[in-house]
């Protein structure tokens, strides 16, 4: 018998036991409808009242939360000052690398400012090594100062973790209150279509889990930078 057939007989052995010890047989129509309704229904879970707040409340709150997490945050006008912004805030730290996704909006923007700097800005894929990166939020989440991003052909998940330091640019009309309305939001614009990988980031990454010695950048980047845009 080959490896592939035992380990199909051992996933039947498997749920054959899960069902006797629930009292359930193999063919449950009534309770598999019961659960394909309420997964069609896509009820929120309770919604914590912290951010049942007016949207300008909702901005607040992410801005006071993400700072809690430790996350820089700075503040501009329009996506047009994001070039300027990258290339002083990488100046100001003795930087002259900048790996970013190719977005279209970020591909239009004139990245001129980074040139004047001598930093050279490339889109491809992270690598290990590579000391900065920039890339597009899909959502920020008020109730935890969180971002939502994902993957895609122009944004690969490498750009999330690989470098030290990670600059994401968000959109203040992206804020939602809850986590809730993030996964609508993602839900309503790709229908089934969903991207690969979806990436939930509060602030740097860090660990106290050595010695209970707390640790930046124990699983990805040291340092997180906000790109707020106020549109």
């Amino acid at each position: 018998m080959s490896a592939e057939n035992t380990t199909a007989m051992s996933r039947t052995e498997i749920f054959a036991n899960i069902r006797r010890g629930l009292n359930r047989s193999e063919n449950d129509s009534q309770r598999q409808q019961a659960v394909e309704n309420r997964l069609s229904a896509r009820a929120n879970n309770l919604i914590p009242q912290r951010a049942q707040l007016p949207f300008a409340e909702q901005v607040d709150l992410f801005k006071a939360m993400a700072t809690e997490a430790v996350a820089e945050l700075i503040e501009l006008n329009s996506i047009d000052q994001v070039p300027q912004a990258c290339a002083d805030w990488l100046s100001r730290h003795s930087l002259k690398q900048l790996i970013s996704a190719s977005n279209k909006e970020l591909t239009v923007l004139d990245w001129s400012p980074l040139e004047q700097q001598q930093i050279i800005r490339t889109e491809r894929v992270a690598q290990a090594g590579d000391i900065a990166s920039l890339t597009l939020s899909f959502a920020g989440i008020a109730e935890t100062g969180t971002l939502m991003l994902h993957s895609s052909e122009l944004s690969p998940t490498t750009l999330n973790f690989l470098p030290d330091n990670h600059l994401v640019v968000l959109h203040r009309s992206s804020i939602v209150g809850v986590y809730e309305e993030a996964w609508k939001k993602l839900r309503e614009t790709f229908g089934n279509a969903m991207p690969r990988t979806v990436n939930m980031i509060t602030g740097p990454s860090r660990s106290a889990d050595i010695e209970q010695k707390l640790q930046m950048g124990a699983h990805g980047p040291k340092k997180l930078i906000i790109l707020l845009i106020n549109d």
